[in-house]
């Protein structure tokens, strides 16, 4: 019991310290007194009814770059009390539910932290570490127990506001390295392994964002795999691409996501490669968690199309409960149960017809 409590205690120091520095920061540069200053874990909410809007572009500035903020909410509110009620709507409005005149902020400047677009959740090539097993309906491309892990990241290097609106951007890199196992070979053999290398610039106004890359992608076949196929007539395949996608998202209230964007190739090989892509989804993270271990269940499902796969549907669809702490820009442990129907995934073998049920661990910074 000692431990917790400690921790506790701590963090609301952590969070009165913040807020007094920030009263101080406020009234040294802007000469306003802000006594209303309502931290939470980190997150400040600034009441800005009687700001000008250059004026409150320059405190989210100000606000950010003091030590320990994770993120400055703007509201409408005015005395303590509403101010402390709207930051637990705001706090909400973190998890999933709509919180109307409020406006989350991330700190800018060079490395900061947070992302202004949220990573697709059941997306099966979005960068992050994951580990997970595959049982697959019938014989794929080597087996029906594969073990499928990842490791990656999003991670922005520079991040502003437009002018003197609440409105942001970020620029950054996002990159990947995605591989299969065949548990049922004698040394659970590597079959696959993609590499995904991109730059990304992204946007966020309220409760739209957006996501824009240039990547390259290919695809490497592991060496006990090809020993095994080296009598057979498998034909390995030299995929390589560079292209362009941009996706848009949008955020209702309750928890609810929609997203949905395509993308082109400009130099692929084989040269024979079509060109253009579809994805799109919907995504559910509920706003109500068991406190004591900050859970929440998590619903999503990602569709894919392809001209190369003449516009056939790819699913994937992922269903689970997601453990992280209470702050905005906390990290995330997922547990996720996961179907797939669809060509599958893995870049050698993107002609196949693939079909699966898995659970996997998943992890977001």
């Amino acid at each position: 019991m000692l431990v917790p409590v400690s921790f506790a205690h701590a963090t609301d120091q952590d969070d009165a310290y913040i807020a007094g520095y920030a009263a101080g920061v406020l009234k040294h540069d802007l000469k306003r007194d802000m006594p209303t200053l309502v931290v939470q874990d980190g997150v400040i909410t600034l009441p800005v009814s009687s700001l000008e809007a250059a004026d409150r572009t320059k405190a989210v500035r100000l606000l950010a770059e003091i030590p320990g903020v994770k993120a400055v909410k703007l509201s409408e509110a005015t005395s303590r009390q509403s101010v402390a009620d709207s930051s637990k709507s705001v706090q909400a409005a973190g998890d999933g539910v709509g919180a109307g005149a409020e406006t989350t902020l991330l700190p800018t400047g060079l490395l900061p932290t947070g992302h202004l677009f949220k990573p697709l959740l059941a997306d099966t090539r979005w960068a992050h570490f994951s580990a997970a097993y595959r049982n697959y309906q019938s014989n794929n491309f080597d087996g029906r127990d594969i073990a499928s892990v990842s490791f990656g990241e999003t991670i922005p290097f520079y991040r502003s506001n437009f002018g003197q609106s609440t409105a942001q951007w970020e620029t950054g890199v996002q990159a990947g390295v995605f591989s299969d196992f065949n548990l049922g070979a004698s040394s659970s053999d590597l079959v696959n392994t993609d590499f995904i290398a991109a730059v990304y610039s992204s946007a966020r106004a309220g409760q739209f964002s957006a996501f824009g890359r240039i990547y390259h992608q290919s695809s490497h076949l592991g060496d006990e795999f090809l020993l095994r196929k080296i009598n057979t007539k498998f034909e390995r395949v030299n995929l390589s691409y560079e292209g362009a996608d941009l996706k848009l998202s949008y955020e209702l209230p309750y928890g609810v996501r929609l997203y949905g964007g395509g993308g082109g190739l400009f130099h692929k090989e084989p040269s024979t490669l079509k060109i253009w892509s579809a994805q799109y989804g919907v995504e559910f993270r509920s706003p109500w968690r068991i406190d004591f271990a900050s859970m929440r269940p998590i619903v999503a499902a990602d569709i894919k199309n392809y001209d190369e796969n003449n516009w056939s549907t790819d699913v994937s669809a992922r269903a689970g409960v997601e453990f992280g702490n209470s702050g905005v820009l906390g990290r995330k442990l997922q547990v996720l149960a996961e179907y797939y129907n669809g060509y599958s995934p893995s870049g050698q073998f993107y002609k196949e017809k693939v079909e699966y049920v898995g659970l996997g661990a998943h992890y977001h910074f």
